[in-house]
Formats: structure tokens, sequence, C-alpha cells
């Protein structure tokens, strides 16, 4: 029988799936064979440089790290998922990785935050669950922080995807940004301790949606390795991350261009 309250509590779906897809993920491993005959990891990094708010709720921006990973195969015994990064992908379900990074937010580079502290960078990883047609794809995924924060967030989203050549693909489409309390209070949350030192009054953030907005997404192909990849993305926050002290002496439009170089490998082992 579904949970009723999963169909209302954002907050309830990320720590229910996060557990699962962390479960599902370990099996799977544990299961393949020792003596595998053919063994690969196909995958894509990126790096390169953003434009994006100086921290979640300001309305400055600073120049940021633009760091990316993407799935393309594993090739492990029984296991053979994907069928790499610059194949096209094949239609229907899928499961993929998920990474984020997230920057520090100081205090130093940032008067206005004087009393709350600094929180250092953060890395995001986890799963998703992506459905994908020739032409459009819709996903879910689900992460955990470890650095400057640990908690749980998680992202819904879709895409109509254009191909205007055989070297550049255009992806665009809405998305959704959820995250449990701990990751709200992190950033958005103000402790009476911090209050009592800072211009904030105080206030506890709660879990939730804490974003919505849309992305455009280009990615140009050099060969068949590196490739040049851009994207814009807008967010407007919504909830306790619109609700926060910060973000009223921020803004709560967000956005954020980045530009990279990506490079793919093929990892045999």
């Amino acid at each position: 029988m579904i949970d009723a309250n999963l169909l209302t509590n954002p907050e309830m779906i990320l720590m229910r799936a996060y557990p699962l897809a962390l479960t599902l993920a370990t099996s799977a491993l544990v299961a393949l064979p020792a003596t595998a005959q053919e063994r690969s990891f196909n995958f894509a990094l990126r790096g390169g440089i953003a434009a994006a708010p100086a921290y979640p709720g300001s309305d400055d921006f600073t120049a940021a790290p633009d760091l990316g990973f993407t799935f393309g195969a594993l090739k492990w015994g029984g296991v053979d998922l994907g069928n790499g990064v610059r194949a096209v992908p094949d239609n229907g379900f899928a499961v993929r990785g998920a990474f984020k990074y997230v920057g520090s937010r100081d205090v130093a580079d940032n008067p206005e935050l004087a009393g709350l502290g600094d929180i250092d960078a953060a890395v995001e990883l986890g799963f998703g669950l992506i459905y994908r047609e020739t032409n459009w794809q819709v996903f879910g995924e689900v992460r955990h922080g470890f650095g400057g924060h640990h908690g749980v967030t998680g992202t819904l989203g879709g895409d109509l995807i254009f191909r205007p050549s055989d070297r550049l693909t255009i992806l665009a489409g809405p998305r959704i940004n959820m995250g449990n309390t701990e990751y709200a209070q992190t950033y958005f949350g103000v402790t009476p301790a911090q209050a009592a030192t800072s211009a904030f009054a105080p206030f506890a953030a709660d879990g939730g949606v804490l974003g919505a907005g849309v992305t455009v997404e280009a990615i140009y192909e050099l060969d068949d390795r590196w490739a040049l990849e851009s994207a814009v993305t807008y967010e407007r926050l919504q909830n306790s991350a619109a609700d926060s002290p910060i973000t009223a002496a921020g803004s709560e439009d967000q956005w954020r261009v980045r530009f990279g170089v990506s490079r793919v490998f093929d990892w045999r082992f």
C-alpha cells in the first residue's frame, strides 16, 4: 500500500530513495563474478569555468570551477550497461550516476554573512533513473553530500533533445531541485547562536522542493574523445529557500552560466 505522506512530502521521497539506490548498486557489484572475461568502464570528465551566485540565495556573481562527470558504459562479467558517452543512448529506462559540485561559502568574500560562519565546498554523489526517447528524456536523481554538507538532495527534470548536426547536441528543459532538512538548514537556515552574532533573524529551514527552473545545454563534439560543453541555468528558489532571511538579503532568482571541455575515457581492468 502506498504511503500517502510520500505524495506530499518530497523530503521523505529523498530519504527513502537514496538508501534504496545505494542498496541496489551495492548488490549489483557484490553479485558480479570474480573472473570476468571483459571489464571496461566508459565515462567522461568535464572541467571549465562558471559564473554563478556567490552562494545559494546571493544576488552577487563569482567565478567558480565547472566540474562534471558523465557515465557512458560499464561491462563487468554479466553486467552490460550503456553504450558509451558519445553514442546516441538507447531508448527506454536506464540507471546513471549523479554528480554535483557545490562551491564554498566564505564570510571573508561575503561580509554581509558575518556571524554565519564558513561552509566548505561540497561534492554530491548519487544515482539516477532516466527514460529516453530519440528527441526527449525525463529523469530523477538522488545525491548525498560530502564535505560542506552531508544532506540528501535530488533533481527531477526533462529535456527536449535537438541534434542540428552529427557533432552538435542541444538539450533544454525544466528542473525541480529538492533537499532534505539538513541540506536546507546548512545553506538557508540561521541558528539562534548565528542570529546573535549576525544581521539575520533566526530561521529554521525545512526540506522539500527548494527550487525550480530551466536548463539549456549544448555539447559540441570535436572528435571521439574531446567535446566543448556549455549551459545556462535559471532557478527560482522556493519554500524555505525563498523564505530564508539570507535569500531576502540577496535574490530568489539564481542564474548560472558554465563553459568547459570534456574528455572521454575507456578504463579497462
